[in-house]
């Protein structure tokens, strides 16, 4: 069902606007810094530590990822249009800083997605096509 698993993802938003407005008070701006990113971060981390543990029943799964599926993207197309704007007013320095942070998350890709080993993925692939 699409109901649950809102409430979690309500908490994660909370916090991490909550977070986000307290990094952009500690830096002096007036803005909130990086909440949606908090907020994703977190719930992706909360849904994989509570997957892993089974304790997110089949509905909740399910409405999670229903709402992971509309969120997230909805939520990046709104900030990155955002940022475009403000970078294009703020300046070339903006615009060389932000290009800069893709290509250094670019790189890190490869090092961060060595974490688990292929077989192992294979292995989770035809357990879930048994079930």
């Amino acid at each position: 069902m699409v109901i649950f698993g809102v409430s979690l993802l309500a908490v994660c938003m909370l916090v991490g606007v909550f977070l986000g407005e307290l990094f952009g008070l500690a830096l002096g701006v007036q803005a909130n810094i990086g909440g949606v990113g908090i907020a994703m971060l977190m719930l992706v981390l909360i849904v994989d530590y509570l997957n892993k543990r089974n304790k997110l029943s089949k509905p909740a799964q399910e409405g999670l990822s229903f709402w992971s599926a509309m969120y997230i993207p909805i939520v990046i197309a709104m900030a990155a249009s955002q940022n475009v704007a403000g970078a294009l007013d703020g300046g070339p320095l903006a615009i060389v800083a932000g290009v800069a942070c893709v290509f250094i998350s670019w790189s890190l890709v490869p090092l961060l997605s060595k974490g688990g080993s292929k077989d192992s993925l294979y292995e989770e692939i035809e357990q879930e096509k048994v079930i």
